[in-house]
């Protein structure tokens, strides 16, 4: 392959896995009600709103601005109704604020735009990085620009402004709150979902790994991933954010189905625990190799620890499907019987950690006590 074919190649290889995440992103919308049909109603939504907004303030009030009445109402399709609430203040704030300040340059420099823009940008520029205004303030200086490039600034033409900015306010406000109101209960359970099956992919490679004759060479890559289910830990972390701010103001619980409640906060801390003892054993694993004059414990140990880890994954893998709404109920007395296999399993690992010696000894008995922390943390549902 020559060097000009080579990029080609990469690219090639790059939209293909974008069209299949397309792809896999439009087939979850269309059978699985979770993220990405959330994503898909939010957008039609807002998409909606700003249609609305054109057709009150454009084609029935003949508004001579009318762009800003839709411009709003997109932005006012938020993640959540108080979200939509917040920001609509916000943005109707910072947008009659730069309406005002761009109004009254235009009269000062009687229509001059150059000189009335040396006067308005850097104000509102400054103005919109306030904290109070949060993620609007830039739309301070954009309705400025709209102001200051149409040229005009009786007292009527603002008072259109601003009217069609709170025709845009309202209309999206309104879409957001009545029209599938998004209440984000679904969203902590598939986070906790994700996080368990994370877990658990990364426990059973870890004792897949210690069956094999040099399983300790790829505890760096472990490790790494263990790292990594912090970031799903976050996840969780937001999920539970959305799903309380989703509550207030909300009258989705009344107008739709709400669909089963979140698991517990309890929840969250319990998986923090359990990605803590997971990150704790790679470690370790990974110190092993990388500390010549640390004695491993035998093969034996490591084999029974490998037993013990997979079960532990098991018990993670039936956690994630008993976050389904449509789990059974048999899966229950399955990770009832997983966990009783993870404590025997343990018993046995116990058993060998006493007849290890000298550093052996001292490593066997942190994995030891790393491991039953683990099993401790999934049992205590």
């Amino acid at each position: 392959m020559t060097g000009e074919e080579k990029p080609w190649s990469a690219a090639g290889q790059w939209v293909g896995r974008e069209w299949a995440e397309v792809r896999r992103s439009v087939r979850s919308a269309r059978d699985v009600a979770g993220p990405e049909r959330d994503t898909l109603v939010q957008s039609l939504k807002a998409a909606g709103a700003a249609i609305a907004a054109w057709a009150v303030s454009g084609w029935w009030f003949q508004a001579p601005m009318a762009l800003l009445a839709p411009w709003t109402a997109i932005a006012m399709v938020g993640s959540t109704v108080y979200q939509s609430v917040r920001t609509g203040t916000q943005q109707f704030a910072i947008i009659a604020l730069g309406t005002l300040w761009a109004s009254g340059a235009m009269a000062l420099t009687r229509d001059r735009t150059m000189t009335a823009m040396l006067l308005t940008l850097p104000f509102m520029m400054l103005l919109g990085n306030y904290r109070r205004f949060g993620s609007q303030g830039i739309y301070g200086a954009t309705t400025a620009l709209f102001v200051i490039t149409a040229g005009v600034s009786s007292t009527s033409t603002v008072g259109h402004r601003l009217l069609e900015t709170l025709i845009g306010a309202a209309i999206g406000l309104l879409v957001n709150a009545f029209v599938l109101p998004p209440v984000h209960l679904r969203s902590v359970r598939d986070r906790l979902g994700r996080l368990a099956r994370e877990t658990a992919d990364l426990l059973d490679a870890m004792a897949g790994g210690l069956r094999e004759e040099n399983g300790l060479e790829g505890s760096e890559g472990r490790h790494l991933r263990a790292a990594r289910l912090t970031v799903s830990l976050q996840g969780v972390s937001d999920a539970r954010h959305w799903a309380t701010e989703g509550a207030r103001w909300n009258p989705g619980g009344r107008l739709r189905r709400t669909g089963p409640k979140p698991p517990p906060y309890a929840e969250d801390m319990r998986w923090g625990r359990v990605c803590t003892r997971v990150l704790a054993i790679t470690r370790t694993l990974g110190g092993i190799g990388d500390d010549p004059e640390i004695a491993q414990p035998s093969p034996d140990f490591f084999h029974q620890l490998s037993d013990v880890l997979g079960r532990t994954a098991r018990i993670c893998a039936l956690e994630a499907e008993l976050l389904t709404p449509s789990a059974p109920n048999t899966l229950r007395d399955d990770r009832e019987a997983a966990s009783r296999e993870a404590w025997a399993g343990l018993d046995s690992l116990t058993d060998t950690f006493h007849r290890l010696e000298g550093t052996a000894a001292a490593v066997g008995g942190e994995l030891l006590l790393e491991t039953r922390q683990l099993v401790t943390e999934l049992d205590s549902t």
